[in-house]
């Protein structure tokens, strides 16, 4: 199943860009795309600013940050290697807090067996 915001249901619910609030570390987020997006600034006053920003909004919010250039992106003031464990565990830990709302546990549930893939990501690290 492809993943993506304007794919059928559930698809379109677990997408980044559906706006399924949560809390991360005490910052509320209504997103998954706001708080990923996020990460590309080392403020963390923006942070919780962007993490308030849904869908396209909270993608061009980050689109002209350049983080791929450094591979660096931040939170709560800490700075992370795109390329690092503590990245991936932080990464991890944002969709466990995401994982906890009911209307996403729902649309994952929904997918059954399904493998889930999103054909517009890139393979690449960078």
């Amino acid at each position: 199943m492809d993943i993506g915001s304007g794919k059928e249901y559930p698809s379109n619910a677990l997408s980044n860009f559906a706006p399924h609030p949560f809390v991360f570390d005490g910052v509320e987020c209504n997103s998954m795309e706001g708080w990923l997006q996020s990460t590309k600034f080392s403020n963390p006053d923006i942070q919780v600013e962007v993490c308030k920003l849904v869908g396209k909004a909270a993608k061009f919010k980050g689109k002209p940050k350049k983080w791929f250039l450094t591979q660096k992106l931040y939170w709560q003031g800490v700075e992370y290697d795109r390329n690092s464990q503590e990245y991936q565990d932080l990464l991890d830990r944002a969709y466990d807090a995401l994982s906890q709302i009911y209307l996403f546990q729902k649309a994952l549930l929904a997918t059954r067996n399904a493998t889930l893939t999103h054909e517009i990501g890139k393979n690449k690290r960078k």
